[in-house]
């Protein structure tokens, strides 16, 4: 019988103490909304800000690459997986607290939690994110929004990490977002953000709410694993996954993954999907707007783990 060995904890992680003991090969198909993505070499879900810090420092002492993972809602990794350090804040970092009008969110709350705990506490702004998954951590980084509203329309600061372990503050006007876009430092982890919403009528933000969401269960397949709008939607104003409709791509299938009949801005996993089928697919959507109608599409999704230039024969650069 051959029995594999057991994988030898890397040097650099003796030094750190974790109250959750890092994992060794660990398989990213169980942390991504895609359940697709192969092994980290080592990852680590600590719980608070020493613990977090102390990682930070150890790993980038040794050298070792180190990357975020939030709920890994928006992200397509590869099934070869994940060389170094790969640290996720959600089911920990998730302390909330509501004063008024002011919200103090660690980086690993859920958006959607904080959306219902705003609402409740008659706090607006925040109906059209009804649905939309993740962590406030990720749902900053990349300036998440629905229907009009973006969530750095309320931020008034954010704490971080540097991957030297160090804290910095950054105050709302030192800071700059634009769609699916914000200026955080990709050196630095985003551990607490401070929001200040306006209060509101509560029907009224109850029907906002209830209008988001019903026009995401209609036009979006939220039966199916997915990272979500594979493609920011051009600057031209047109959607992007109506470029993707007009050029005859809806229902296209590749081995588990099929670019959605519903929705063909979305790339949905129907669950033997592998990196490859889901990646053939982004790169065909790609090259076929180009090709069609002259547009170029960038990619709002997160990949990790692609080997360098694997993107760029579809004009998508990372």
């Amino acid at each position: 019988m051959n029995i594999s060995a057991p994988v030898a904890p890397p040097q650099w992680l003796s030094a750190v103490s974790l109250a959750t003991t890092p994992l060794l090969q660990e398989p990213l198909s169980k942390h991504t909304s895609y359940g697709i993505g192969g092994p980290a070499e080592v990852f680590a879900k600590p719980t608070t800000q020493a613990e977090l810090a102390q990682l930070l420092r150890a790993a980038t002492g040794a050298g070792v690459p180190i990357q975020f993972l939030g709920s890994g809602s928006n992200c397509l990794v590869s099934d070869t997986g994940v060389k170094g350090l790969m640290i996720s804040l959600a089911g920990a970092f998730k302390q909330l607290d509501i004063k008024g009008s002011k919200v103090v969110a660690q980086s690993g709350v859920m958006l959607g939690h904080m959306v219902k705990l705003c609402l409740k506490g008659g706090l607006t702004g925040m109906e059209s994110l009804v649905g939309v998954p993740g962590t406030v951590g990720g749902a900053l980084i990349m300036n998440a929004g629905a229907f009009g509203g973006e969530i750095s329309m309320y931020l008034e600061r954010a704490a971080v990490l540097t991957l030297k372990g160090e804290a910095k503050e950054y105050g709302r006007d030192e800071l700059s977002f634009s769609y699916r876009e914000s200026s955080f430092a990709g050196d630095e982890i985003i551990i607490e953000a401070t929001f200040n919403f306006p209060e509101g009528d509560t029907d009224e933000s109850a029907t906002r709410k209830a209008e988001a969401s019903a026009r995401r269960k209609a036009s979006q397949p939220l039966t199916f694993r997915s990272a979500g709008s594979v493609f920011k939607n051009p600057s031209s104003g047109m959607a992007a996954g109506m470029l993707i409709d007009q050029a005859g791509l809806k229902g296209t299938r590749r081995g588990g993954a099929e670019i959605s009949s519903k929705h063909a801005n979305f790339v949905i996993n129907h669950g033997s999907a592998s990196s490859d089928d889901v990646a053939h697919l982004i790169k065909l959507a790609a090259k076929t707007v180009k090709e069609q109608h002259g547009v170029q599409l960038e990619l709002e999704i997160r990949t990790l783990g692609f080997e360098p230039g694997f993107w760029e024969e579809a004009g998508l650069g990372k």
